[in-house]
């Protein structure tokens, strides 16, 4: 029997996913989550798929994604967003989710994108050709370790080096590190660029 992690913050659009895994996948066991932490620890047992809001109450942006893929890369995550830029679709795919899910999808294809995934295949909704850059600037951002994308959404929430470090617990130093290798991969200067590169490609 599949089970399904739906993790998601806003109950009236889990409870749209609920119906759609239970079309995709009837009889499998479904566990809804509100926040990434509690969708970790439901990883914490075996799980077939994960559906994954890129918005939530202690994760948004990529580094919920980014820490979910590196602590447990056997389990397929779609991603659910109501951002559907090319870029971010475009990231999401660069970081290794199986599949995206606008959210202002219908029923039926998200009952698609759910059933491709199980069945190992990816579900991308259809982009238009690159920009000019933009293809560049995902592969630049995805280059970025979890612990350096939690920094990078640090600095676009307008945080100091010292309030980021007292998140991820580590020195002011570390930070200070961290962020040269940051801008050296982003190819910016400052915090100043790295945020409007990430804003850009978030979407925001």
């Amino acid at each position: 029997m599949d089970r399904i992690v739906v993790a998601d913050d806003h109950p009236l659009f889990r409870a749209a996913l609920r119906s759609a895994v239970e079309k995709a996948a009837p009889g499998a066991a479904i566990e809804e989550c509100a926040s990434l932490a509690e969708a970790k620890a439901a990883l914490s047992r075996p799980v077939d798929l994960l559906l994954l809001d890129l918005k939530l109450s202690d994760s948004e942006g990529m580094a919920g994604l980014a820490a979910v893929r590196v602590e447990h890369p056997a389990v397929p995550v779609v991603v659910v967003s109501a951002s559907e830029d090319a870029p971010v679709v475009r990231h999401v795919q660069g970081l290794g989710a199986a599949g995206f899910i606008p959210k202002s999808a219908a029923l039926p294809q998200m009952v698609a994108a759910i059933g491709a995934a199980l069945a190992g295949d990816g579900w991308w909704p259809d982009l238009p050709e690159d920009e000019a850059g933009e293809g560049d600037l995902a592969a630049r951002v995805g280059s970025l370790t979890p612990s350096q994308l939690r920094i990078l959404e640090g600095l676009k929430a307008g945080r100091l080096n010292k309030q980021i470090a007292f998140d991820l617990g580590v020195s002011e130093a570390t930070i200070k590190a961290h962020l040269t290798s940051v801008f050296r991969k982003l190819g910016v200067q400052n915090r100043t660029q790295a945020v409007i590169l990430a804003k850009q490609l978030d979407g925001a």
